[in-house]
């Protein structure tokens, strides 16, 4: 998926957390492998973690549905 796909004209505009220090960043500035994002708002990386343990529930749930 592109970055236009996902409505990410310019990749600085963005904002990534950094799992690895905890600090929300202004761009692609670390390595992928130490990042979660992008998001559109500082506020929503700050929530990066509780963001991605909420899909992954909601992911579990769907599949133990349709199990």
């Amino acid at each position: 998926m592109s970055k236009q796909e996902w409505g990410i004209d310019d990749p600085s505009e963005t904002y990534w957390y950094n799992s690895r220090t905890g600090q929300v960043e202004e761009g692609p500035q670390s390595l992928s492998v130490d990042r979660i994002g992008p998001f559109t708002t500082r506020e929503e990386a700050a929530r990066a973690n509780e963001i991605v343990a909420e899909r992954s529930k909601a992911w579990r749930d769907e599949e133990a549905a349709e199990d």
